[in-house]
């Protein structure tokens, strides 16, 4: 009986040593007899106890890996404290497990010495500027070292850049220096403008001023000239009428009645007015005469 219990017993630590239970996005990585002998995938598997073993194991998924701090040089001789964060991934496990003793001491390493030749190339001002092409630069010069090691780093940033004190201030001031340049650059620009506005506004008033006048002159001298023109053509008309009127019969003689009356009329409203000294005719025939003078150049318009 006691026989039977030792061999249920061996016989239960036999079977748990030869099945492994590999989580999901894990690889572990089998030696036979001290020799690589293949790569556990996800799910159970199968070893032989005490010829087998697991030697490593290792996480797919993608790992974040904190750069330390360091100093970095630029290339104007300006110290940088300079520290980012790594981003890779285990791609083979076979080669992580025995490309390098410690992977992730080896990528951490490159990084840094990466990241100072990187900076050492350019000048204070660029490395602000140039983020994205320092971090791809870097994830260019440690990817290919990575593959001999089973790593595939996917991308590297740096969460901070810091200069010394003194830069940093000289570099406040540079900015507060830009910023009222800019301000005082947009406030004369804004005068310009203003100036040009005025300008352009009182020479457009202006213009609109002169052609006003001068649509309101043309606008006059055509009302003139249409009122003397209506002018002319009524006394042409009033002496056409009148030529038309001397033709008739008894033409002449109210010709000879209207010219009396006028005369008359003009040495009344003569004699009418307190102010006025009347001067009469010594011969009043001259009132005929006058009358007679006056018909004989009508005739003598007449006869032509």
């Amino acid at each position: 009986m006691e026989v039977a219990i030792i061999i249920f017993v061996i016989a239960i630590i036999f079977i748990a040593m030869s099945v492994k239970i590999v989580p999901q996005q894990h690889a572990w990585v089998k030696e036979r007899l001290g020799r690589y002998a293949g790569t556990l995938a996800p799910g159970p598997r199968f070893i032989i106890p005490f010829v087998d073993k697991v030697a490593y194991k290792h996480s797919l998924k993608e790992i974040p890996l904190d750069v330390p701090s360091q100093v970095c040089i630029t290339r104007d001789n300006t110290q940088l404290q300079v520290d980012g964060i790594l981003y890779f991934q285990v791609t083979d496990p076979m080669r992580a497990s025995y490309g390098s003793s410690n992977y992730i001491m080896a990528v951490t390493q490159l990084a840094q010495t990466s990241l100072r030749s990187v900076i050492g190339k350019l000048e204070l001002d660029k490395t602000f500027e140039e983020r994205s092409m320092i971090n791809a630069q870097i994830v260019s010069a440690i990817d290919e070292a990575a593959l001999n090691w089973g790593v595939k780093v996917l991308r590297y940033e740096i969460k901070d850049l810091t200069p010394p004190a003194e830069i940093l201030r000289s570099m406040q001031a540079q900015i507060t220096a830009e910023r009222e340049k800019r301000a005082l650059i947009a406030a004369s620009e804004g005068r310009r403008q203003e100036q040009i506005n005025i300008a352009t506004g009182e020479r457009e008033a202006f213009i609109a001023r002169s052609e006003g006048e001068k649509q309101a002159a043309i606008n006059k001298a055509q009302g003139e000239a249409a009122s003397i023109t209506a002018v002319a053509d009524a006394t042409a008309l009033a002496l056409e009428r009148i030529a038309t009127a001397i033709r008739q019969p008894g033409g002449e003689q109210a010709v000879q009645l209207k010219v009396a009356e006028q005369a008359v009329h003009a040495y009344g409203k003569l004699a009418s007015d307190a102010t006025t000294t009347l001067v009469v005719p010594s011969n009043m025939t001259e009132v005929s005469s006058l009358i007679t003078s006056a018909m004989r150049m009508i005739q003598t318009g007449k006869g032509q």
